[in-house]
């Protein structure tokens, strides 16, 4: 797929000859800066699901309105510390329980409207508590039942009186903001969770971020243009942000965009464990530098449907019930555990750049990381033992086991096809799992497709997947607490089907309102240890971070957290590539 030709940036600077006693100098208009202008081509291997940041669940949405939302609060993609944002101060109550926030007064939305304090009252109160929307936040902030009170005490002043101690509450102030004055009626008319679809025009959608959505091409590619109003601008006084363009090429899968990237499309890569030796010798001719910042906090997975609810319209069950007997025994999935070869993977799939993962946080996480957890060898004769001993036999000699009722050992396992290594992966846990007798049966599917089946469909039974991970284990409450969106073996619990998911929960509910860091950390040690016990989901390999990247771009500072471009805003392209 051709680029179109880079168009010339819309900033001109403007030179103006001062002709008085001293000699003439060049002086630049006011706000402008020579590293204004120029484009950034990237890829992506799945068009959007929606433009909607609140209803968002995945990441294929959230590339797209990551560049158009704020939050109150922003954390820094070196020092992992939270910053102000699109508030510029706070204060916080002796007891920890009021929040009061200043905006900025500078802030416009992109239709002008300025920001004010009823967009932040609004979406919480009209959105995330909103109970008639789904969305993940409203599960970090809510709390045994609980919820915060967001009032306006002026245009540029919120309060937040919480009903309980909230320890990551200024991380979770990066929560995106949405604007009332345009939201509003969907909200009153019960249209809210179809607004902003794919099908919206690229004009509709406002936000305040440094950059706006202008064009979007199905299966083809998304453009956006640099917002001339921006409200941030540089130590040095320039208007951010500072490129101009950014074109995502929407891409078959990972492969596809690495070629683009050799082949000078493309800007910036990721780079697997089976590129590098592809790609590092390319480095100095090829004119780009390979970045390398440590384990990755994504994940990689499989997990088994242990949903035991009825589809409303069909009232059949979402899994058959044998193999809900199957998936909810933890002595079958211990026994999958033990039949995932990490070290091939990584030596494989990865070359060698990777790290087995057993708890559910990674090492890159720091301080709420726990490593000792329990860990599973790779040892295929003890899973056949297990297998055997919960009742799994091959009766008919057809290499295939049957369960007590004769039902032969078989599931489908899916992943998103666009992901190469999770398919390659799959291949060698596919092959481990057919040597101890079960028949898989690999269907590799459209991203947004895989996660429709998780999170609205409920139609699978077993899935390779992973989640982006962070530092901060509440964030993963949507995940963990029974009763979450994202807790994808069995989502939406009215009550925890298992101990230790209602421990869990209890887990994340004290672990939330605990200040004091020594006490927090044995409460998530804990959690770990159990993920690591029950295996909800069972883990594979973290790969390394690993970027490839044009030498085209001024003030970058790659880190594992924070990945290539997380200050953005502040990157510029040097003068020789425009």
């Amino acid at each position: 797929m051709n680029l179109p030709r880079e168009i010339h940036s819309f900033l001109r600077i403007f030179l103006v000859f001062v002709f008085l006693l001293v000699p003439s100098v060049f002086v630049l208009a006011e706000g402008v800066s020579p590293h204004h202008g120029g484009q950034l081509v990237l890829a992506t291997t799945s068009d959007p699901k929606s433009f909607n940041a609140i209803t968002a669940k995945e990441t294929s949405t959230t590339l797209v309105t990551s560049y158009m939302f704020e939050g109150l609060t922003r954390v820094n993609g070196v020092t992992m510390q939270v910053e102000p944002h699109l508030a510029e101060s706070w204060e916080v109550s002796e007891d920890g329980l009021t929040w009061t926030f200043h905006l900025r007064d500078d802030v416009q939305w992109f239709d002008g409207q300025p920001l004010t304090a009823d967009d932040v009252v609004f979406t919480f109160q009209d959105l995330i508590f909103n109970d008639q929307i789904p969305n993940s936040a409203r599960d970090i902030f809510t709390i045994d039942g609980k919820i915060f009170n967001v009032g306006k005490v002026d245009d540029h002043t919120v309060k937040f009186i919480l009903p309980f101690k909230f320890a990551p509450f200024l991380w979770g102030m990066t929560q995106e903001i949405l604007p009332r004055h345009v939201l509003k009626a969907a909200v009153e008319k019960g249209e809210f969770n179809f607004t902003w679809g794919i099908d919206t025009p690229p004009g509709k959608i406002i936000g305040t971020g440094p950059y706006r959505l202008v064009r979007y091409n199905p299966g083809e590619r998304l453009v956006f243009e640099r917002n001339p109003h921006y409200w941030k601008k540089s130590s040095e006084g320039d208007q951010l942000p500072y490129i101009e363009k950014i074109v995502y090429l929407i891409i078959q899968n990972v492969d596809v965009g690495l070629l683009k990237f050799l082949d000078g499309e493309v800007d910036s890569v990721s780079l697997r464990g089976i590129d590098y030796p592809l790609v590092k010798p390319r480095e100095q001719e090829g004119n780009f530098t390979i970045y390398e910042t440590g384990p990755d906090f994504g994940t990689n997975f499989i997990t088994f449907n242990q949903n035991s609810g009825k589809n409303p319209k069909t009232e059949e069950s979402f899994v058959s019930p044998y193999k809900l007997a199957w998936f909810t025994n933890v002595h079958f999935r211990q026994a999958v555990a033990y039949a995932i070869d990490k070290k091939k993977i990584i030596e494989i799939v990865m070359n060698g750049l990777g790290t087995p993962q057993s708890s559910s946080m990674s090492p890159s996480s720091g301080f709420f990381y726990n490593p000792d957890v329990h860990d599973y060898e790779y040892d295929l004769d003890k899973a056949r033992e297990i297998l055997k001993r919960e009742g799994f036999v091959d009766h008919n000699q057809d290499g295939i086991l049957e369960d007590l009722e004769g039902h032969p050992l078989e599931f489908n396992l899916y992943t998103n096809s666009g992901a190469t290594d999770r398919v390659q992966m799959a291949g060698i846990i596919r092959h481990d799992l057919q040597a101890i007798g079960m028949k898989v049966n690999f269907l590799p599917i459209e991203f947004n497709n895989l996660v429709k089946k998780l999170t609205a469909d409920f139609d699978w039974d077993a899935i390779i997947i992973g989640l982006t991970g962070g530092v901060e284990p509440h964030f993963g409450k949507n995940v963990w607490s029974s009763d979450g969106g994202l807790h994808m073996w069995f989502p939406n619990q009215a009550a925890p089907a298992t101990e230790w998911e209602k421990r869990i929960d209890e887990i994340f509910s004290q672990g939330v309102q605990e200040l004091d860091p020594v006490r927090r950390k044995g409460l998530y040690d804990e959690f770990q240890v159990i993920v690591s016990e029950q295996l909800p989901v069972i883990y594979t390999v973290l790969g390394n971070t690993v970027y490839a990247v044009r030498n085209k771009f001024g003030n970058l500072h790659p880190t594992s957290y924070g990945g290539i471009f997380h200050n953005l805003e502040e990157i510029y392209i040097k003068e020789n590539y425009k």
